[in-house]
């Protein structure tokens, strides 16, 4: 079952479209705290890629990794499935990550929606293939909409 994350973000949809759809603006939120996001493919259109390398620069990020030995740069994929400017954008992610499990596609939805003082994000995420690993999903996808709420707020 589809999972809902819904934020309310003072900004508008034009804003948003290209914090969401440009290399210059993921890399400004996409990634979480002591995190930076390179962008290294972006082809806006169905079947298109995004193709980014996440870095962790913050000395307790970099020790954690490190101590648990895990690389400090990760590089990630997602083909582009819909894309209607300034309402609708959905991908699916390459999940290659997870130990003893093949590599398969999880789609994440996203829906901008105008509203009094800024835009109703809407994200529709498909579940992993387990709980915890779903919930592990929905931790990042909410601390990206945190993330996009924090950076236009700051604006």
């Amino acid at each position: 079952m589809t999972e809902i994350i819904e934020r309310h973000v003072s900004a508008s949809p034009e804003r948003i479209w290209e914090l969401w759809t440009t290399p210059e603006g993921i890399s400004r939120w996409w990634a979480p705290e002591g995190f930076r996001t390179d962008v290294t493919a972006l082809d806006l259109r169905p079947g298109g890629v995004l193709e980014y390398t996440m870095t962790a620069v913050a000395p307790e990020q970099v020790a954690f990794m490190e101590q648990n030995g895990m690389p400090l740069a990760t590089e990630s994929r997602k083909r582009f499935t819909e894309i209607e400017a300034l309402t609708r954008l959905g991908y699916a992610s390459i999940i290659d990550f997870v130990p003893g499990h093949d590599p398969y596609e999880q789609l994440t939805q996203i829906e901008l929606h105008p509203a009094e003082g800024g835009t109703r994000v809407v994200m529709h995420v498909e579940p992993l293939h387990d709980e915890v690993w779903t919930q592990r999903l929905l931790a990042g996808r909410a601390n990206e909409l945190d993330n996009l709420a924090a950076l236009v707020a700051a604006e």
